[in-house]
């Protein structure tokens, strides 16, 4: 299958306008299924070492579960405050929307049992593999105007657990899934000077 020129622009404006959806920033409105199954396929279709695919996807919509992970998430909040100097603006920051979002997908990597085609001398191809399926899920996510939060401030064996997800499975990511409101044209850290954006300068070498 061959594209055109056309919808080569359209996933580079999606890629472009990717953003981490934050907490406050989330509707009500609740998703369909059939595009909560959408959203999901696109991580079906991820690239995985040795065609292993070793991820499972965990759709949680009960408010009980959603409420313990976010009193995790609070407790590794208040532990992560102590690590920057910019402080005062940490605190300020919204930085999940666990409760207000209608669904969170957990996303694990499932540990192998056998060997595995290109992960004999790189251990951490598989995970590797599950964050290649969070970004499809990301962008096609986008691509329905629907936004996600990748929490990554928690304990992740303890969410695991009150998610009763087997030892056998390692928790890769945590998102939220919602409408925002709107999608910021700037990522919130760059426009609250958190972090500089790189330039291509920067990050690109030639050899």
């Amino acid at each position: 299958m061959k594209f055109t020129k056309k919808q080569s622009k359209t996933l580079n404006n999606i890629i472009n306008s990717r953003r981490d959806v934050r907490g406050n920033n989330f509707l009500s409105k609740k998703i369909k299924k059939k595009y909560i199954n959408k959203i999901l396929d696109a991580g079906l279709h991820a690239p995985s070492v040795g065609f292993s695919q070793p991820w499972k996807f965990l759709v949680i919509k009960d408010d009980d579960i959603k409420q313990k992970v976010y009193e995790n998430f609070n407790q590794a909040y208040d532990k992560s405050k102590k690590y920057f100097k910019k402080r005062e603006l940490y605190t300020k920051l919204k930085l999940e929307g666990i409760r207000e979002t209608p669904i969170n997908i957990a996303v694990f990597y499932k540990k192998p049992t056998k060997k595995v085609l290109g992960q004999t001398s790189s251990k951490k191809m598989g995970e590797y593999s599950v964050v290649c399926a969070i970004q499809n899920i990301w962008l096609m996510a986008r691509s329905l105007n629907i936004g996600i939060g990748w929490v990554s401030i928690i304990d992740h064996k303890k969410v695991q657990k009150t998610l009763n997800v087997s030892s056998k499975y390692k928790l890769v990511g945590y998102l939220c899934v919602g409408y925002p409101k709107k999608f910021l044209d700037t990522p919130e850290l760059e426009t609250l000077k958190w972090e500089k954006k790189k330039t291509k300068k920067k990050v690109i070498s030639w050899l």
